[in-house]
This record gives C-alpha cells, structure tokens and sequence, in this order.
C-alpha cells in the first residue's frame, strides 16, 4: 500500500535491494521502479520501507546526450559481480521553484541481474540541479 500510487502488487523479483539506501534515506533500503502511465519517460522508484516515498526518475541521457557518469569500480562492487555489464543509471528528478531538475552528480546504478542498486557520488563535474529545458508532466500527490 502506497500514499501516491494506492495498493501496487508486487513480485519479490520486483524488489530493488539498496543495501546503504539512498543519500539521505539510509534507512529505506527495499525500494521498486513503477512506470509512469501517462510519461514514459518517467518512472517512479517507491520506497517499500516507508510507503509514502516515492521518487521521480529518469534516464539522464534522454535529456543529457552527452551524459557519462564516471564512478570507481568499488562504489559498484556492492552490485554483484560483472555488475558494469547490466547497469541501469537513473537520475532523480525535482521539482525546484517553477522548473524541473535532475541530479546529475548522485545518480542511481541498479545492476538489473541482482536487483541491487546504489546511489552514487560521481567523479565528474555535474551539477546537482541541472535545469531541464522541456517540462515533464508529474503527477501531484494526493
């Protein structure tokens, strides 16, 4: 049962284990990706641990061509092995003032094998609120 999407069934191979949870949400370590039904370019990472979370999300390099995120392979060990092989990155998305934003400096990795995932500090230059250009609709919470 979640505050934003209702009651969401779900299979355990659908759950995302965050073994150190999320930068500021250390305690939420059992999470699942729900798509948006009215964006695809959108999804949605629903905290398991505490149902009224539920983060916007999105491939960064659908609105940031160049987008590379550089981070050491010991920030990805925790992944499981060969995790480099069958990454996903995923930035999050905020609403920020009248303007959508991603950060782009701690993405989220999910090794799509293992379902585990990691928020992770990048070594490159990125901002932490890059300004979107485009608006994407998102859903307010009820």
């Amino acid at each position: 049962m979640t505050t934003r999407f209702g009651n969401v069934p779900i299979e355990p191979s659908d759950v995302l284990r965050f073994e150190q949870g999320l930068i500021g949400m250390e305690m939420c370590r059992e999470w699942v990706l729900l798509a948006d039904d009215s964006n695809s370019a959108l999804a949605w990472l629903q905290s398991l641990d505490r149902p009224e979370v539920a983060l916007a999300v999105v491939s960064p390099r659908r609105f940031v061509r160049d987008y590379q995120v550089r981070i050491s392979s010991r920030d990805i060990a925790p992944l499981g092995p060969e995790a480099s092989k069958a990454l996903q990155v995923l930035a999050i998305l905020n609403r920020h003032q009248d303007t959508l934003t991603l950060n782009l400096k701690a993405p989220i990795v999910i090794n799509l094998s293992t379902n585990r995932g990691r928020q992770v500090v990048a070594k490159n230059d990125h901002e932490v609120q890059y300004v979107l250009g485009a608006t994407i609709p998102m859903r307010r919470s009820a």
